[in-house]
Order: C-alpha cells, then sequence, then structure tokens
C-alpha cells in the first residue's frame, strides 16, 4: 500500500463519528487521561485550558482528563493535580469546557481516587491515612495504610457520584471513572491486594463489587444520556504482568457486574494494543471487551510509538509506529474509538496531522513534552 493510500485509508476510518449514548464524537480519536501536576491547590488556570483546547481544535473528537481526584481526605497525594470540588476550582474546570466546546471537541474527567499508592502526601491530603481493601501496597506487602470500613466504602461512593453530578452541571460530556493501573477501585478488583473476608472479597465477583457500587452511583447521580465510561488495566503500577483475568470467560465474570450497574463504555487500558490479550486469538483486552459485553470500547496502549513504555517515561525516545494493524482492527470493528497518550503530548497537532495524512510531520516522542503544557 503506497504512502498516499494509507493516509487516505487513516483520514477516512479515524474521521467518522461516533455515537455514545446520545453523545456525537467527532471522530475516533480520543485524547487518553495523562497526570500533570499542572494545577496549584487543584485548580486548572489558563494554561490548562489552553493545553486542553488547542488539541480539541487541532481534530482530536474526544478529550478524557488527566486524573480529578475525587473530594476525599484520602483521595490524592499532589497538591498539583486537579479536583472538581470548590467554587474556584469547578470555574476553571468551565473554562476549559467551554473551550473545548468551542474548538469542536467533546470532553470527560476522569474520575479518580488512589487508595493505597501514596507515599507523602502534601497539602490537603497530608494527614489522611492510606486507605485500601486491606491496607495492602501494590507489591502485596503490609502497608502503613489501613483497611477500608464500611463507613469508608460508603464515602469513597457518595465522592464519585457527587464528582459526576458536578462534571454534568458543568457542562462536560461525560465521565471516565479510573478503574485501572493499581489505584483504588483496582486494588479491590485485584486478588494481589484484595484479600478481603467480607462481601467485597473472594472471588473474581465478588472483587467487583465495590466497583459496581460506584458506577450505579454515578449513573444514579447523572442523567440517563449522560455517558459513563470505565477504566480498567490488567497491569499495574510497579507490577507489569499483572492480571485480572486469564481467560475470557474470567474476563466477562468481571466485565458483567459493571455492565449491569450501568457502564456505557469500557476503556481498556493496555502497554501495547497490538498484542493480543489471551492465546488463540487475535483480539487485544479492547476486542475482547467489545465481544462479551456488546458495550462499546476505547482502545489504547502505545499509539502512535513503537518503544518500551516505561522507557519512554524516563527518557529515552520512542520511534514512529505505523498505524496500520490499528487501522484494520478499527475497520473491522474490533473496538470503536482509540486513545493517543504520549504522542498527544510531543505533539498538539498531532490528530490533524494523522487526519489529513501528514504522516512526515510526526515526530518520535521525546519524554522532555513532559515538562510543560505545550
Amino acid at each position: 500500500m503506497t504512502v498516499t493510500s494509507s493516509a487516505t485509508r487513516a483520514a477516512q476510518i479515524l474521521s467518522r463519528p461516533f455515537e455514545l449514548n446520545g453523545l456525537t464524537i467527532p471522530n475516533r480519536i480520543v485524547m487518553a487521561p495523562m497526570t500533570r501536576k499542572f494545577c496549584p491547590g487543584g485548580v486548572p488556570g489558563e494554561d490548562v485550558v489552553s493545553y486542553y483546547a488547542r488539541r480539541a481544535a487541532a481534530g482530536v473528537g474526544l478529550i478524557v482528563t488527566e486524573g480529578v481526584y475525587v473530594d476525599h481526605a484520602s483521595a490524592g497525594e499532589f497538591d498539583r493535580i486537579p479536583r472538581l470540588h470548590g467554587a474556584e476550582r469547578q470555574a476553571g474546570w468551565a473554562e476549559v469546557v467551554r473551550a473545548v466546546h468551542a474548538a469542536g471537541g467533546t470532553i470527560m474527567p476522569q474520575l479518580w481516587h488512589i487508595g493505597m499508592i501514596r507515599d507523602q502526601p502534601e497539602g490537603a491530603y497530608a494527614g489522611a491515612p492510606n486507605i485500601g481493601p486491606c491496607g495492602l501496597r501494590i507489591d502485596g506487602t503490609e502497608g502503613t495504610g489501613k483497611a477500608m470500613t464500611r463507613r469508608d466504602l460508603d464515602d469513597v461512593v457518595a465522592a464519585f457520584a457527587r464528582a459526576a453530578a458536578e462534571a454534568e452541571r458543568l457542562g462536560f460530556d461525560g465521565v471516565e471513572i479510573h478503574g485501572a493501573h493499581g489505584y483504588l477501585i483496582d486494588q479491590f478488583l485485584w486478588a494481589g491486594t484484595n484479600r478481603r473476608a467480607d462481601a467485597y472479597g473472594g472471588d473474581l465477583v465478588a472483587r467487583t463489587r465495590f466497583a459496581a457500587e460506584i458506577v450505579a452511583a454515578v449513573r444514579e447521580s447523572v442523567s440517563p444520556s449522560f455517558p459513563v465510561v470505565f477504566r480498567f488495566s490488567q497491569w499495574k503500577l510497579w507490577a507489569w504482568e499483572a492480571r485480572l483475568a486469564e481467560t475470557p470467560a474470567e474476563l466477562e465474570a468481571l466485565l458483567a457486574p459493571l455492565v449491569d450497574a450501568g457502564v456505557d463504555a469500557f476503556h481498556a487500558s493496555t502497554r501495547r494494543h497490538w498484542i493480543p490479550e489471551f492465546e488463540g486469538s487475535d483480539l487485544n483486552l479492547a476486542g475482547w471487551t467489545k465481544r462479551l459485553t456488546g458495550k462499546p470500547t476505547i482502545t489504547v496502549g502505545s499509539v502512535g510509538l513503537d518503544g518500551d513504555f516505561l522507557a519512554a517515561f524516563v527518557g529515552e525516545g520512542a520511534p514512529l509506529q505505523d498505524l496500520g494493524h490499528l487501522l484494520d482492527r478499527l475497520e473491522s470493528g474490533e473496538y470503536d474509538l482509540v486513545a493517543v497518550g504520549r504522542a498527544l503530548l510531543q505533539d498538539p497537532q498531532w490528530a490533524a496531522k494523522v487526519l489529513a495524512g501528514r504522516f512526515g510531520e510526526l515526530a518520535a516522542y521525546d519524554a522532555e513534552s513532559l515538562k510543560t503544557l505545550s
């Protein structure tokens, strides 16, 4: 296939609109959530407004924001990560939403509680205890935290519901619940960190109960046509080879309660999108998720790059990757939307260049892009 025909094909496939629970996303390109720490006191300023607006103006169809801490004392660690609660923060996010909509994009906040992944909490989080299913660190060793009580569980569920309602009031187009990468919700899903003996621990279905309660509370707190996306992963921070499900049957058991609770779409996070999830099939995690649930899915994992996931974040460049495999799977319906992370940090014009077939203008990822809101 020639470069010209490849570029034309990319433009045709990626530029197709997509309907998600009544929301029209103008194309198939999603900006993946990426922690940036540019919000002093949790307040998004004009630099954050411009950062997201530039990418919407360049053709990103759906922006999923960096993780936004929910309103709970133990939810976060860093004072410069954004929040949704508080008048000044809400005013800042309202400006972000306005700018993205004016540029033709759609936007959802990623709602986040980090659980036991806290080292030296600062600012508003300095005095709160680390909490998790059992107080275990992500490596399964004893930590300094505490196992969550029934009241803790209820408080966190309510915090997610309040954040979702606030997001709808501010004009966001939906919400994404962060249930991946070893943070609080994922700590309940994974047997390595959930050794509870009550209704929230035990087999895989029981370990989904906390996540399903959060989804149900979020669904109840917003309008029926307000999309609710759930992000999950097999891998964890500092536990790269961890797996929630070893077989499609186990994955179905994990996802079914979340579907029943009201999830509209799944964001299946993998480190490399082109790697099959289970033996005997070429489907990746997003592909299996769609097959098992019938729900729309977002694929993600080094899209537009071809390098080691971790090395790219510590300064080693990630060379460019051909998009042919991605386009084949998207066109076949294996998944519906494609989230792009580091490539969009590197170049806010990435979507515009790809949609216009200007592949020669794309540059390899450089970790220096983490230092600015370019």
